[in-house]
């Protein structure tokens, strides 16, 4: 059930069907000289709206804005702060739960780790504001992490490279410009830098030319069976009480 095309009665009546919906969080953020700056948003869209036509789940509408810090100053990337995700996320999740959203799905397609923290703080909040609401945080690495093995042969790839590169050539394919180099970010860890394209300049973390649309949508199949089983657990977790 995708919320941004029912209307208010459809909403109701969908409710008695289920409790449960899934928020997308995605970002605009570089993906390279290949990919859009859609990439994220469009992938835990995509996994949503597909899981949605195999099991009865609430799709909000995704969140293109996410937190970039690696990937701040490359063009076109817009980022917002720890604080607003929070916030964001935690005010959309309040309101779904007053609407009647029992279980909620917070799914990030970007995987920046400052970025999912403030996901994990924004679900702690409403665990504490909302008595009766079961709250769980899983981004796309989580949905894959097990389930890559057999189709990449990247080591270590992570952003704009193989398994990107191959879900969007699987999901939009015209939206596909080329490809990008090889490239692994080489930031002077633990020392923060300001500048970070000067240590991460084509702004890959990966191979993208070891990339096939066949390897995309097998990439997309397993992380919407993921999701599924991931919603499945969800409606069917009892918190321990004492």
């Amino acid at each position: 059930m995708i919320m941004e095309e029912m209307t208010s009665p459809e909403f109701a009546a969908g409710l008695k069907k289920t409790r449960t919906a899934i928020l997308p969080i995605g970002s605009l953020e570089e993906h390279g000289r290949h990919l859009p700056l859609i990439t994220d948003t469009m992938h835990i869209a995509a996994l949503a709206r597909a899981a949605a036509r195999k099991i009865d789940v609430f799709v909000a509408p995704a969140i293109p804005y996410g937190l970039c810090r690696s990937t701040a100053r490359h063009p076109g990337t817009v980022t917002i702060g720890f604080d607003t995700v929070r916030a964001l996320v935690r005010d959309v999740g309040r309101s779904l739960y007053h609407q009647g959203i029992r279980r909620l799905i917070i799914a990030t397609g970007h995987g920046g780790l400052s970025h999912q923290s403030a996901l994990l703080e924004a679900g702690d909040d409403l665990l504490a504001a909302c008595p009766d609401l079961v709250v769980a945080v899983a981004s796309v690495i989580d949905l894959l992490r097990d389930q890559v093995a057999d189709l990449l042969t990247t080591p270590n790839d992570a952003h704009s490279g193989e398994l990107e590169t191959s879900i969007v050539m699987h999901l939009a394919p015209d939206l596909v410009k080329g490809t990008s180099p090889k490239e692994y970010p080489g930031f002077p860890a633990p020392i923060l830098v300001r500048n970070k394209t000067a240590y991460w300049p084509g702004g890959v973390w990966g191979d993208p030319g070891a990339a096939s649309e066949a390897k995309g949508r097998e990439l997309v199949s397993r992380g919407v069976e993921a999701l599924v089983r991931l919603i499945k657990k969800v409606n069917e977790f009892e918190e321990a009480r004492s």
